[in-house]
């Protein structure tokens, strides 16, 4: 596991259904453990670092329930989503009271499935990765300044709406590095959703085109992370 993925731990005791999910979300460049019971999950998770957990509630030897307050009880901040066949308000109730984050009932679409975990784990980032305010940004020949909104180049202003600049003034504080796209969502748009992600690419195509006349500077999509605001030394101009 490299050290940018997070650690799923998914107990689920339908084999086939659990190997594609788990095939799934690595895809998606989660590191997955796949357990096919409670006991055996339990296990897993004394023995391993894990960031989330998916619970199916329906398993033999040791249900979801039980295995989530066993789970709670060596680590009550870490979140959980619980997988079940049945939409029985008892049972949700339930899930709620032991700690669930979210719960999503079979079948379900995998991709909803994909941003449930995105949401809920954005909103366990510490406070910590918060980047130091600065006044301006030297991006190539660009000058920003994030408190006017304004972008300049060649003595021309761009002015900003203000999820622009403070997109622009994120990718800045990571120059250079990845900025998690989750991170990006949780900030700005406080929401990690299909719809959101959808609309932060419409603005990440905005400061494309606000930055394209100097060669030198690209925003690059990294792949299952998020984006990369990179200033090439090495372009002829």
């Amino acid at each position: 596991m490299n050290a940018t993925q997070q650690h799923i731990l998914l107990a689920e005791d339908d084999s086939n259904f659990g190997i594609v999910l788990r095939d799934y979300l690595e895809l998606h460049d989660y590191e997955v453990t796949l357990c096919a019971n409670g006991c055996l999950a339990i296990t897993a998770f004394r023995k391993g670092n894990f960031d989330i957990c998916l619970l199916d509630v329906m398993m033999p030897e040791k249900d979801g329930f039980t295995l989530a307050r066993e789970i709670k009880k060596i680590n009550p901040d870490v979140p959980l989503i619980f997988l079940t066949a049945k939409a029985m308000k008892e049972d949700m109730l339930e899930g709620f009271k032991i700690g669930a984050d979210d719960y999503i009932t079979k079948p379900f679409d995998s991709e909803v499935l994909l941003y449930k975990i995105k949401a809920v784990l954005n909103r366990r980032l510490p406070l910590a990765v918060e980047k130091e305010e600065q006044e301006r940004f030297t991006i190539g020949h660009y000058l920003f300044q994030p408190k006017l909104r304004l972008l300049t180049h060649s003595n021309v202003e761009q002015r900003l709406s203000p999820k622009e600049s403070d997109l622009l003034q994120m990718l800045c504080q990571y120059m250079n590095d990845v900025l998690p796209r989750e991170l990006a969502l949780g900030r700005i748009w406080k929401e990690d959703s299909y719809f959101t992600a959808r609309s932060m690419d419409v603005y990440i195509a905005k400061l494309r085109k606000y930055l394209k006349d100097d060669a030198a500077v690209e925003i690059m999509n990294i792949h299952g992370r998020g984006y990369r605001l990179c200033i090439h030394n090495n372009v002829m101009l």
